[in-house]
């Protein structure tokens, strides 16, 4: 089955089709869509010979949808509603629903970044709020960047050879997160209730004392709308930098702000491992993701450089030249440390051939 993959993100397009063997023969890559400019989407889609289905990866499926689902009108209407949720990722990905739906006439499949946290367990995805509260709103931990952690779970269990792995994932990008996975189930990650919490990021803050929000909102004059934008546009390695939320940028600067932004983005990381790595009680396998995971060997050396504790230590010279899934443990580590390319597309591809089949 041939599978047209469009990843929608907050600002950018990844459209690939993928043949059987998940191998990509034809990609697409929009840096800037904001979702509303769609003649280079479906002229590029109205030129492919072969196309069986496509998938399109979701942000969030919200308490409703906790796996792959095909799509109808219905469903499309149920995920634009989501909206609210993920204000910077759901319209985009119902705009590429769109867009290609008008295209192409095949089986179409939504896959959700929240399914593979549905099952967190209850101390892991509840919040301490009212219950009334939280059964009202459906308020609780939902994850993100589950289509990537859920690959790596299972791409991790097939290189080093193991079912019952205890894998901390570390998807670095722009958008950034942690997932703990036992036996290629998610038990804990640093996303929550939106992809804000968690992790620093190039422009969103991760997670602040609510505390300090609610002063800003009593005390500084800042209106919801202003702390909305600024959290998610405006904080972060760009935040702490004036400008720049590119890692790339910080990597080696002497400039005092870059070099802060930098300790304060791994000091994070290297907290929010050790707490995955809690909830599994203990760790078997590191892995490395993303942009930044896959192409910042200083990165990965200096997040392993606070973890020995936890039996982390990477072989500086595997580190320095990895390219694609690459073992980086040092000699006699007891922790395996793995970079391994995100392969989203390859997990909905997987996601839409199940859901096709099954139903």
């Amino acid at each position: 089955m041939y599978v047209l993959v469009v990843n929608a993100g907050s600002s950018s397009l990844k459209v690939r089709l993928l043949d059987p063997d998940d191998d990509v023969v034809a990609h697409l890559d929009l840096d800037d869509w904001a979702g509303g400019q769609t003649d280079e989407l479906t002229e590029f889609v109205g030129g492919l010979d072969h196309v069986d289905a496509v998938g399109h990866r979701i942000v969030h499926g919200g308490a409703e949808f906790t796996g792959p689902v095909v799509l109808d009108g219905d469903v499309r209407d149920r995920i634009a509603a989501l909206s609210e949720l993920a204000p910077l990722h759901q319209p985009r990905g119902v705009a590429g629903i769109d867009a290609v739906s008008e295209v192409l006439d095949v089986p179409v499949v939504a896959c959700f970044d929240t399914a593979f946290h549905h099952d967190l367990p209850a101390a892991a995805a509840t919040y301490a709020l009212p219950r009334d509260w939280n059964r009202r709103w459906g308020l609780r931990r939902y994850g993100f960047h589950g289509l990537s952690h859920a690959y790596i779970a299972r791409r991790a269990a097939a290189m080093l050879h193991r079912d019952e792995l205890r894998v901390v994932s570390c998807h670095l990008g722009a958008g950034a997160s942690l997932a703990a996975a036992a036996a290629g189930r998610s038990v804990d990650t640093t996303m929550g209730f939106t992809p804000l919490a968690g992790l620093v990021m190039a422009t969103r803050s991760g997670t602040i004392d609510p505390g300090l929000l609610l002063w800003l909102l009593r005390h500084a004059g800042l209106d919801v709308d202003e702390l909305g934008d600024t959290l998610e546009h405006r904080s972060g390695l760009a935040g702490l930098t004036g400008g720049s939320g590119d890692v790339r940028e910080l990597v080696g600067s002497h400039d005092p702000d870059h070099s802060l932004a930098l300790d304060v983005y791994l000091h994070r990381l290297r907290r929010e491992i050790a707490g995955m790595a809690a909830a599994m009680d203990g760790l078997d396998a590191l892995v490395f993701t993303g942009g930044v995971g896959e192409h910042q060997p200083s990165v990965r050396d200096a997040a392993a450089a606070g973890l020995g504790f936890l039996g982390v230590r990477v072989d500086r010279a595997a580190n320095e030249t990895a390219d694609g899934d690459t073992n980086i443990t040092a000699t006699g580590a007891a922790t395996t440390t793995l970079v391994i390319t995100a392969r989203e597309d390859a997990e909905i591809a997987r996601q839409v051939r199940q859901a096709i089949q099954s139903g």
